[in-house]
């Protein structure tokens, strides 16, 4: 990663879930290592989140999802993207996600999801891995 290059992320809540310190701590832990870090705050929809991401020219979208709608919201939004011309961006997250359905997503170009008790450095790890093999010439 050059020297004067941060990495960009917007960490954002989509749906109804009001349950928003998961975002909260892992916003602070992507600022605290160094990120830029837009948050969208509460009852985003995916549209309201990609505007975002163009609009913010990011890197990455963190999206923390407890409703159980993960696999329809983590697909829309990889979908809006990818119109937008954003399908650059790694779109990763986190929240209650069983196995079997991180796999199915992963499957369809979304990034590692994190669970419930992830360590905030392995979320770091992983965006500053994915970064360093994409990053922008």
């Amino acid at each position: 990663m050059s020297e004067n290059r941060k990495i960009r992320v917007l960490v954002a809540k989509p749906g109804l879930d009001g349950h928003d310190r998961g975002a909260k701590v892992i916003a602070a832990a992507f600022r605290d290592a160094g990120f830029e870090v837009i948050y969208t705050g509460l009852h985003q929809t995916p549209e309201m989140i990609v505007n975002a991401a163009v609009q913010e020219d990011v890197d990455v979208v963190a999206m923390s999802i407890l409703s159980g709608a993960h696999m329809t919201l983590f697909p829309r939004v990889k979908a809006l993207l990818d119109e937008a011309g954003a399908d650059h961006v790694l779109l990763t997250g986190g929240g209650i996600i069983p196995e079997e359905d991180a796999a199915v997503l992963e499957g369809q170009g979304i990034g590692r999801l994190f669970g419930p008790g992830t360590s905030t450095e392995d979320a770091i790890a992983y965006v500053r891995d994915w970064f360093a093999q994409h990053e922008p010439v």
